[in-house]
């Protein structure tokens, strides 16, 4: 059986989280912590995931500097948003079913693939999305026939959804993909999506209770990874504090962050 979702679903149904049998409790998504925010930026020959790193349980901080960005394989990273608990184990079954597949099949999947077996894991989470436990994944791979990078997203229903040069996920999604708009250049280099992607962040936070900025006196800083024909590779603390401690200091100066041309 080449998928492990499957081969799980058959032998020991109760080990996904779909399998599982929840208590009444009208307000169960309410207790639980949710992260947001996710975005993620392509760049002439790779793309840029990036997170920030505050989780909310109602109105409370759940925790300060939980990870939404991960390594999905050698050439795709999986980002998360939503019940903070069910999407850990959701990458982390992504990450089990993608090596298994490599190891079934000795090939890895097609990016295309990939993100397909991610739409029907989504799927199966479907009845908990119902019950308030959605998790809404952000995926972003390098295609080597395109040499480029490529995003996909996703619906609690399982919906896959291909996006043209960036997208964001979350709460504070509708503020970062403003920021994203205004920023987005076809010809950016990777470090300056990472900058792109920190700048959507924080205006994201600024605007969204639920999405934490660069904490600076905690050295709490959001999680950037690049996938690119070298494969995945999450910038160091000092890579991203520099580029945090930019942000905020332009912020200084211009507290809505860099202008767009006009024209």
């Amino acid at each position: 059986m080449a998928s492990f979702t499957e081969f799980l679903g058959a032998y020991s149904p109760g080990s996904l989280p779909a399998g599982r049998t929840l208590p009444a409790s009208s307000r169960a998504g309410e207790e639980l912590a949710h992260g947001t925010t996710i975005v993620a930026v392509t760049f002439p020959g790779g793309v840029v995931v990036a997170g920030d790193r505050r989780a909310t349980a109602g109105h409370v901080i759940a925790q300060r500097d939980i990870e939404k960005v991960f390594r999905a394989d050698e050439f795709s990273a999986i980002a998360i948003a939503g019940t903070a608990g069910i999407g850990i184990e959701l990458v982390r079954l992504f990450q089990v079913e993608l090596e298994h597949y490599e190891k079934r099949e000795g090939r890895t999947l097609s990016v295309e693939g990939k993100a397909n077996r991610l739409a029907t894991m989504v799927r199966q989470n479907l009845g908990m999305a119902m019950q308030g436990l959605a998790v809404v994944p952000l995926f972003a791979g390098y295609d080597e026939e395109r040499d480029e990078g490529r995003i996909f997203s996703y619906d609690p229903a399982g919906g896959r959804y291909e996006e043209r040069d960036f997208h964001s996920v979350g709460s504070g999604s509708v503020f970062a993909r403003g920021a994203l708009k205004k920023l987005y250049r076809p010809d950016l280099s990777a470090e300056d999506a990472g900058l792109v992607c920190v700048q959507a962040l924080y205006d994201a936070a600024d605007d969204d209770s639920a999405t934490g900025g660069p904490d600076l006196t905690r050295r709490i800083f959001p999680v950037v990874a690049s996938v690119t024909a070298d494969g995945y590779r999450r910038l160091g603390e000092d890579e991203v504090g520099a580029l945090a401690q930019t942000v905020v200091d332009g912020r200084y100066d211009s507290p809505g962050g860099p202008t767009a041309p006009l024209r």
